[in-house]
């Protein structure tokens, strides 16, 4: 079963697998499908649910909310997100506004079926807007409330600083930051984590399996599989896309032999090596299938000897990106049309 972790410096407690529907839900899986992986993810342990109202255009919200419906809402802790494009795409439904938060929090909660989310995340920053306005926009989310807590995701180390200091005089709590993380990618290790520690945000991680390729399924100097994710544009073929080279996927190779001996999958290592980090308190997995759980959940609560993690940084740290640096590039400059 899965174990769980207090979220930033707060007293909401979060599964440290929490489930994601980024890719799935409204699009690569079926109804049906989805919401049966939801229920088998209840069944093992998992309780916290992680969307956002662009996926699919709104309809992955949807989907969750439908999946979760008849479920003891206390039990649960279910996080959204507002920033890219919704709807029609007009010139105000996109960014941080106040106007874009408030029609999307409403928005969001009609979809999922629910009073309130545990969670709010700007999905990225918006250089658009002022950031006071953002955050008032938030606090007066957070009273009215329509969301626990505040959250973003891909915020460098200085945004974090201030969206901090301004959440604390509005009366509010920043308590997560949702970037991307895996033993391959490593950009918030060197700037955002040391400033998350200090100011109590937690990490929600994601692909911590680097879109599958730790897995080891993707073999140097062949084919990816029919039907994976590399192969697939709906299912983020072009992020997957820069740990596709050979000299990557021969230093994954290499941790096969890692994982037999820790009695672990390679995808189970790869998760259990991002929880190993005391900063992250979750790591979202997707899933396709209900039986895709079952293995990924058995790395919660697993602890990573010495030997073990000297290993995967010997394989992987001739190719991981760990540049801080690549943390400035991903929101975008102006906001997305």
């Amino acid at each position: 079963m899965v174990e769980y972790r207090y979220l930033g410096n707060s007293g909401l407690k979060v599964s440290e697998i929490t489930y994601g529907n980024w890719v799935t839900h409204g699009s690569q899986v079926e109804n049906d499908a989805a919401v049966k992986t939801v229920h088998r993810a209840l069944d093992l342990g998992i309780t916290s649910f992680d969307t956002a109202d662009t996926y699919a255009n709104t309809v992955a919200e949807t989907v969750l909310g439908e999946a979760l419906k008849g479920q003891r809402r206390e039990s649960l802790e279910i996080f959204t997100k507002v920033y890219w494009p919704t709807g029609p795409k007009g010139p105000n439904d996109t960014g941080l506004s106040r106007k874009h938060i408030f029609e999307s929090i409403n928005g969001s909660l009609r979809r999922l079926g629910t009073d309130y989310v545990e969670l709010y995340q700007a999905h990225r920053f918006d250089y658009e807007t002022p950031l006071e306005e953002t955050m008032q926009a938030f606090a007066d989310v957070v009273r009215q409330g329509k969301a626990l807590y505040i959250g973003v995701s891909e915020w460098t180390a200085e945004q974090l600083r201030e969206g901090h200091a301004l959440a604390k005089s509005y009366g509010i709590q920043l308590i997560s930051n949702q970037p991307q993380y895996s033993a391959l990618w490593r950009v918030i290790e060197g700037k955002v984590v040391p400033a998350s520690e200090e100011l109590g945000i937690s990490q929600i991680v994601w692909s911590p399996m680097a879109q599958g390729v730790l897995s080891g399924k993707y073999l140097p100097g062949q084919p990816a599989p029919a039907g994976s994710r590399a192969t697939d544009e709906k299912s983020g073929a072009n992020f997957i896309s820069r740990f596709m080279r050979d000299e990557v996927l021969e230093a994954v190779q290499k941790l096969q032999p890692v994982a037999d001996q820790a009695g672990l999958t390679m995808a189970q290592l790869a998760i259990a090596w991002v929880l190993q980090n005391k900063n992250v308190a979750a790591a979202l997995v997707g899933a396709s299938r209900p039986e895709q759980l079952d293995d990924t959940v058995k790395a919660s609560g697993v602890r990573l000897d010495a030997d073990t993690m000297a290993a995967i940084e010997a394989a992987l740290a001739p190719v991981a990106t760990t540049d801080p640096e690549e943390t400035y590039s991903v929101s975008p400059k102006t906001r997305p049309a």
